[in-house]
């Protein structure tokens, strides 16, 4: 058995950004993010790794929708029907998939147009505010790797420093009860960790080991950012070290032919 020879502590550090205000269409998340920075008395080092809640990506980029305006079509009425759900809700979740996997009453699980499988193609009503007194919903970013990116790209030019930008949300899993953070935009960081060929503690090369280093990173943020009313949408991580080159959300995407549910 092949030990390391005099292993030393490993550690991560987790921070919550403070001060992050209810985000509003254009509102500049960048600005948002150092002054939240500057509030909680820290600066970037490089390799820090941001992770960011969908949601305040999906405000910001205006990714509003009136369900009083959306007009349902036979489809949705249908769908509605067998589900139990309002046919604006449905219209909508079609038209944000590609495909309608799974749905049973209360519940559709769509692929959507990222390659995502999710429920209701991640329309969300919860910690979304109402236009006067018109009910809206929230759609997912149109491009979650872009708008990592970007936020990456706009980081750097203001700070000259390289960090990591994950963009997360809380998904369902076909196997097991409750959601999770899931990465859904990534840059700067290897979104999937190759470990085959590399060897075990015994010496045997893992055959088939993938490591979803940037689900991981969602999965723990989201344990500060909380699902309610925590006013937490941005989490710093400090102190993990790769070499490995970085790769896309897209990546952690399982093509549907080897897909074994569905």
């Amino acid at each position: 058995m092949n030990l390391p020879d005099n292993p030393q502590p490993v550690s991560l550090t987790l921070t919550a950004l403070s001060g992050i205000p209810l985000v509003r269409p254009g509102d500049d998340l960048v600005a948002l993010i150092l002054q939240s920075l500057k509030q909680t008395k820290m600066i970037l080092m490089e390799g820090d790794i941001l992770v960011i809640a969908q949601k305040i990506i999906s405000k910001s980029e205006g990714r509003y929708v009136r369900i009083a305006e959306v007009t349902p079509s036979e489809q949705a009425y249908s769908l509605a029907k067998s589900t139990e759900k309002d046919p604006q809700i449905v219209e909508l979740i079609t038209l944000e998939s590609r495909e309608i996997v799974r749905h049973r009453t209360g519940v559709i699980v769509a692929e959507n147009r990222q390659g995502v499988v999710l429920a209701n193609a991640g329309i969300d009503h919860s910690n979304v505010e109402t236009d006067g007194n018109t009910e809206q919903v929230l759609l997912l970013p149109v491009d979650p790797d872009a708008s990592a990116a970007n936020i990456r790209k706009e980081l750097h030019q203001k700070t000259k420093v390289n960090v990591a930008v994950i963009i997360n949300d809380s998904l369902g899993r076909a196997w097991r009860n409750g959601t999770i953070g899931t990465a859904l935009g990534v840059s700067g960081l290897p979104s999937l960790l190759d470990l085959r060929g590399q060897p075990d503690l015994f010496g045997k090369p893992l055959r088939v080991s993938e490591e979803a280093i940037a689900d991981e990173f969602s999965s723990a943020a989201s344990l500060l950012q909380g699902q309610a009313a925590e006013g937490r949408p941005i989490v710093l991580i400090r102190g993990y070290s790769f070499s490995a080159p970085p790769t896309l959300a897209s990546s952690l995407i399982r093509p549907k032919e080897k897909d074994l549910f569905r």
